[in-house]
C-alpha cells in the first residue's frame, strides 16, 4: 500500500504494519487533532470532508457515524476504488470513485498536502479539513467520538455507561476488530491459534451478553455497537474464508445473527454496506492468502429480517 516519508510517496515500502514473532502487530494512527466547540477546529457544516473506502471496516466506523447522526449535509464525503494498487488507494477521474473535493488520483496526494511533511501509514478514513487544507485526524476510534460535537443525533457515548462502553470497545477492538486481521495475517500456527480462539471466545460472550438484551451497553444504540458491526457485516462473506475464521459463522450466532440484522436495517446502515465489495477486497490477490486472486460466489446470505 506504500507509505508517505517526510511527505514523499514510496509505493514499494511495505510500511509500518510489522508481523513479530509470527504475529501481526498493527501501527497506530498518528493524525490526531481534534473538533471541538472551543478548538481551532469547530463543529461547523460543510467544512469537513472524509476520504473513506467501502470495504475498509476502520472507514466504514465513519460513515456509520455519518448516517446514523444525520451528518451526510454536513459532511461530504470521496470513497476509494474498491481495491489499493501499488499507489494505494486510488480514484477515478469521474464518477462513484472519484474524489469531487481536491480532485486527487490517490489518497497519498491528500497526505502530502499535510504540514509539517507526513511520515506514516496511509490509512483511512481520513478527516480533511476545507477551511485550512489539513488532516484533521486519521483515527477512525476519534473521528466517531469527535463527531458528536456536532450535536446531532442520538448520543453514543451516554455518560451513565461509559465506562461499560469503554470496556466493550477494547475488548472488541483487541479480539475481534483487529483479532481477524491478528487471525489472517498470523504467520505462524501458534500466531494464528492465539487470534483465531480470541476471535470466537469474545463472539461466544457477546452471544451470552445479548440473551435478552438488544445492545451492548445500557438500553439503547451505542459506540460499542457501532465499532462492533463493520466486523460482523464482514463476517461471513470475507473474514470466515479469507482470514481462516472459520469456527462458526456469524448465522450460527442466534443472538448475533439477530442482533447484526437489526443494525444492518437502521434507517441509513444498510447504504453503507457492500458486500460484493468486501469479497472482492478480502479475496484480492495475495501471495500467501490468494495467490490466484480467484474470489469465490458464495456465501448466500438473507439479511433481511
Amino acid at each position: 500500500m506504500g507509505v508517505m516519508i517526510d511527505g514523499k510517496f514510496h509505493k514499494d515500502d511495505p510500511g509500518p504494519d510489522t508481523t513479530v514473532g509470527g504475529e501481526f502487530k498493527r501501527a497506530a494512527a498518528d493524525i490526531r487533532d481534534w473538533i471541538s466547540r472551543d478548538g481551532p477546529y469547530r463543529p461547523e457544516p460543510g467544512r469537513y470532508h472524509l476520504y473513506v473506502a467501502w470495504n475498509c471496516p476502520w472507514a466504514h466506523r465513519a460513515l456509520l457515524t455519518r448516517v446514523i447522526l444525520g451528518l451526510e449535509d454536513a459532511i461530504s464525503i470521496s470513497v476509494a476504488k474498491p481495491r489499493r494498487t501499488e499507489n494505494g488507494w486510488v480514484y477515478d477521474e469521474a464518477g462513484a470513485y472519484s474524489d469531487p473535493l481536491l480532485g486527487v488520483s490517490a489518497l497519498h496526494e491528500v497526505y502530502a498536502r499535510q504540514t509539517p511533511a507526513y511520515t506514516g501509514r496511509l490509512t483511512v478514513p481520513v478527516l480533511w479539513d476545507k477551511k485550512t487544507g489539513r488532516i484533521v485526524s486519521n483515527e477512525s476510534a476519534e473521528i466517531v467520538r469527535m463527531l458528536a460535537a456536532f450535536g446531532q443525533g442520538p448520543d453514543l457515548y451516554p455518560e451513565p455507561h461509559r465506562d461499560e462502553i469503554d470496556g466493550w470497545n477494547d475488548l472488541i477492538y483487541r479480539t475481534v476488530n483487529n483479532g481477524v486481521y491478528r487471525a489472517g495475517f498470523a504467520r505462524t500456527q501458534e500466531a494464528y491459534d492465539r487470534a483465531v480462539n480470541e476471535v470466537f471466545d469474545t463472539l461466544d460472550r457477546i452471544e451470552a451478553h445479548l440473551d435478552g438484551r438488544d445492545w451492548l451497553a445500557g438500553d439503547s444504540f451505542s459506540e460499542a455497537d457501532l465499532r462492533l458491526f463493520p466486523t460482523l457485516a464482514r463476517f461471513d462473506v470475507a473474514y470466515h474464508y479469507a482470514f481462516k475464521c472459520n469456527i462458526r459463522r456469524l448465522t450460527d450466532y442466534p443472538n448475533l445473527w439477530h442482533y447484526a440484522r437489526r443494525i444492518y436495517h437502521m434507517p441509513g446502515v444498510a447504504g453503507t454496506v457492500h458486500f460484493d465489495i468486501y469479497k472482492r477486497g478480502y479475496f484480492s490477490p495475495s501471495e500467501l492468502r490468494n495467490p490466484l486472486g480467484i474470489v469465490p460466489a458464495g456465501p448466500a446470505i438473507d439479511w433481511s429480517l
